[in-house]
């Protein structure tokens, strides 16, 4: 080996180390991605769950401003169309505030969980009701059938559902 080439391959491993720990430091949902909030809100499929979010003054808890991440089981305006006639509604009224929190919060767990990370069991929701998970050939949650999987954001995870999760006390 030449002392040129013995120099760029020094130089080579340093910088792959230095990378390395740059993409270590750095995870990839954190690379530019927009929040689970501007993806929610840019989306024409989700402005029925925004208006939602937005009516609970939950929508800032998404924005990534606090440092936190999540993973939203978000539910389309579809799923959302297909519950009984008049449910929507009664979430925006305020004697009903308490069930649209839950409502809310059982779509969202802690921490940034991808599709690959999943395993069929229980996983707790941030209503404090579990949420089952079942992995096979379709990944469902509870009675949701995820759609789109892995959509990341700068903090955390939305994996697309068909259903709106309706949490049983």
């Amino acid at each position: 080996m030449t002392r040129l080439s013995s120099l760029v391959s020094h130089c080579l491993k340093v910088v792959g180390i230095g990378l390395t720990s740059l993409f270590v430091a750095l995870p990839a949902a954190a690379q530019d991605s927009p929040s689970i909030a501007e993806i929610a809100g840019s989306n024409d499929s989700f402005d029925v769950l925004t208006a939602l979010l937005d009516h609970a003054g939950w929508l800032g808890a998404f924005d990534g401003s606090n440092g936190k991440e999540f993973t939203v089981f978000a539910p389309t305006d579809d799923a959302f169309g297909r519950l009984p006639a008049g449910t929507i509604e009664s979430l925006y009224r305020p004697e009903n505030r308490e069930f649209l929190y839950d409502v809310l919060a059982y779509h969202v767990i802690g921490g940034s969980v991808t599709s690959d990370q999943l395993s069929s069991g229980d996983v707790g929701s941030k209503s404090g009701i579990p949420l089952q998970v079942d992995v096979g050939q379709q990944v469902m949650i509870n009675d949701a059938t995820v759609r789109a999987a892995d959509v990341i954001a700068s903090n955390g995870v939305i994996h697309v559902i068909d259903t709106v999760l309706i949490p049983q006390r």
